[in-house]
Parts: structure tokens; C-alpha cells; sequence
């Protein structure tokens, strides 16, 4: 679960890929920091009394994730793995070059895995700083980096995605090394591309002991000009 496709080739092709891509990325996110810092609550919202309904942003509401649970993973299906989550927004609160009052999504948080493989006294642990997190009713996706591990390394980002299933059926998560996030150089090579703040696979595993709930906020609303 924890080993990534790279080559030293590859890596060096994936950080010329990077440097243009990031070129990009700055002019995309300089667009949604305007967003951002113009963006306002519209007035008298107020929280849902629905839980999988998505509650208007408002300066006392947040969106959160939080809460530990063992997934069944289609892969390594005997394996014992398992995610704490504790993670909440905090709106422009990030700053970047260029975006000097952050992004709406920006958040704070912590994230803990392990993995026990079975048959083995093989376990691998990890330890994860929340940078993003995004809600939209019962799903969110968030971001994380790694600050401490004995198989990932330190510094990288990793995505997570919650579905809170609020008792009716089993909640879900999805994590970014699990299916996806692979990518080919120009020379045939597979390497495994940085993972953006708040991207995130679909939460593809079903949770098999507790649970995850989702506080979902919608997106602050522009201003007029």
C-alpha cells in the first residue's frame, strides 16, 4: 500500500513536468485568491438542521472531519489498516506566493494511519499535517503532509476523501496511494505525480469499524464589486 512507482529517471522528468505545471498553477490560483479575499457570507445563514444537507458559510460555521476507523481495502483485504481524522477549516489562513491572503479552502488538522499486514509483525505507521479541506454534503476531500513516517517520505503530500454515510449504510474513504495518482514521463516511465492541495481519489473503501463524520460548509459567496 505504502510503495510508490519511482525511478530516478522519472523523478527527474517528473520535477521539469512540475516546474512547468506549477507555472500554470500559480495563474490558476492567483484567479481564485481574488475569489477569496472578495468573498462574503450572505447575510442570516444559518446551519441545517439536516445533516446531509451542505450549511452556508458563516463566521461561527466550519467544516470539519473528524473521527478513526479500519477500512476493508480490495487489495490487501486481510491487512488491518486504519485512519484517525481530525481536521477543520480555516479560511485564507494560508498564505502563498502571490495569494497573500490564502485560499478559502486552507484548513488545520491532523492525520494518523497504519497498516498491519497479516500474517507478519510488519506494521507501518504515518503522521500527517492537514494543509485543505473541501466539503459538499455527506463527502469531503482533504489534504495532508507528512511530518512523520517509516515508509513515506517526510514532506509529501498525501489526499484523503470521507464519505459519512450518517447511519444509513457504511461511511467510505479513499487515499491517494491506494488506486491512482500514477502518471508516464515522455519516456515511457511511470512516476507518481505531487499530489495537489485538496485532490483526492473517490472514497473507494468501505469502513469496517468506526466511523467518520463529515460537517460540510459551503464555498463563501463573492461580493458584489
Amino acid at each position: 500500500m505504502f510503495r510508490t512507482l519511482r525511478t530516478t529517471s522519472a523523478l527527474r522528468t517528473a520535477r521539469t513536468f512540475r516546474t512547468r505545471a506549477a507555472r500554470t498553477a500559480a495563474a490558476a490560483l492567483a484567479g481564485l485568491a481574488v475569489v477569496a479575499v472578495t468573498a462574503s457570507a450572505p447575510a442570516g445563514a444559518a446551519a441545517s438542521t439536516d445533516p446531509t444537507t451542505t450549511t452556508t458559510a458563516t463566521a461561527s460555521a466550519t467544516a470539519r472531519v473528524s473521527g478513526s476507523g479500519r477500512i476493508h481495502y480490495a487489495l490487501r483485504p486481510d491487512d488491518d489498516i486504519r485512519f484517525t481524522v481530525d481536521a477543520e477549516g480555516a479560511p485564507n489562513s494560508r498564505p502563498l506566493p502571490g495569494i497573500p491572503h490564502g485560499l478559502p479552502t486552507d484548513a488545520r488538522g491532523t492525520v494518523h494511519f497504519s497498516h498491519h499486514v497479516v500474517g507478519t509483525t510488519e506494521v507501518h505507521e504515518a503522521d500527517a499535517t492537514v494543509d485543505c479541506l473541501a466539503t459538499g454534503g455527506p463527502v469531503a476531500t482533504l489534504t495532508a503532509v507528512i511530518t512523520k513516517s517509516d515508509v513515506m517520505p517526510v514532506g509529501q503530500r498525501i489526499g484523503l476523501s470521507v464519505y459519512d454515510a450518517h447511519g444509513h449504510g457504511r461511511d467510505r474513504l479513499g487515499f491517494s496511494w491506494g488506486v491512482g495518482n500514477a502518471d508516464v514521463d515522455k519516456d515511457g516511465n511511470p512516476y507518481q505525480p505531487v499530489v495537489g492541495t485538496c485532490m483526492a481519489l473517490a472514497p473507494f473503501a468501505p469502513v469496517t469499524g468506526g466511523g467518520f463524520a463529515v460537517h460540510s460548509v459551503e464555498l463563501p459567496t463573492p461580493s458584489a464589486p
